[in-house]
């Protein structure tokens, strides 16, 4: 599911329910990070680095650690960019190699509507009029706890390029679905404060797509290297 989010440079795995937490070998170090962890969160943090070691090995990098930086962001391999995601049953990381793609971000959700008195604080006021637009076109889709997850993804590309937050108000996200089903399409994230520079340029926007299928809700967004001569 989300490897159609992205483009071939990208090897992304996925897993469905929960019990591969319970197989999946930990590092000494990562046995660290969650020694006083419950039992949840253990097997939440071991599935979704099985999935990226997985991914290692398809991009021909050895098995290593993930271990958690600041922020809580994964540390990854110096020849790889990556992000992971999970929620319940499901689990997913994406990765790629540093010369293919200056960042990534994902996120998934379970399609169900965000709880009541989440989307204010998460929301301009712009983006909910347009949720309410796409409300009426396409009432199948919970379009607010996709703005939620675009948020996420758009994020997590982010903060590797700054290393600072990014406030849920700091961007606004116009959500564009694309004829077909499953329900899909794209987003674009303007920036509302100055963007990172990639290369020579300074971001304005990130852009991402977006799909629903098998209850879960998928973002993506990937930030490509400048072209050469722009």
């Amino acid at each position: 599911m989300i490897e159609e989010l992205f483009p071939d440079s990208v090897v992304a795995v996925e897993t469905y329910g929960d019990d591969e937490g319970d197989q999946a070998p930990l590092y000494p170090e990562e046995q660290a990070v969650v020694a006083r962890a419950v039992d949840k969160r253990r097997r939440e943090f071991a599935a979704v680095r099985a999935c990226a070691r997985r991914a290692m090995e398809k991009l021909g990098v050895p098995p290593q650690p993930v271990l958690p930086g600041e922020h809580g962001a994964p540390r990854w391999p110096e020849s790889l960019l990556g992000s992971m995601t999970h929620c319940d049953g499901y689990r997913a990381a994406a990765l790629v190699r540093a010369t293919d793609l200056a960042s990534l971000g994902i996120d998934a959700e379970p399609h169900l509507p965000l709880p009541d008195g989440v989307l204010q604080p998460v929301a301009l006021p712009a983006e909910q009029e347009r949720l309410a637009l796409l409300a009426a076109r396409l009432p199948a889709v919970h379009w607010d706890r996709l703005l939620f997850s675009a948020k996420e993804s758009v994020y997590k590309a982010w903060f590797p390029l700054t290393g600072k937050r990014l406030g849920f108000e700091e961007a606004d996200i116009e959500i564009h679905a694309d004829p077909g089903m499953p329900p899909h399409g794209r987003f674009r994230a303007e920036l509302l404060v100055p963007g990172p520079l990639v290369g020579p340029r300074r971001l304005a926007h990130f852009e991402g797509r977006w799909t629903v299928r098998q209850s879960l809700i998928s973002t993506a967004v990937t930030v490509p290297h400048p072209s050469i001569g722009a």
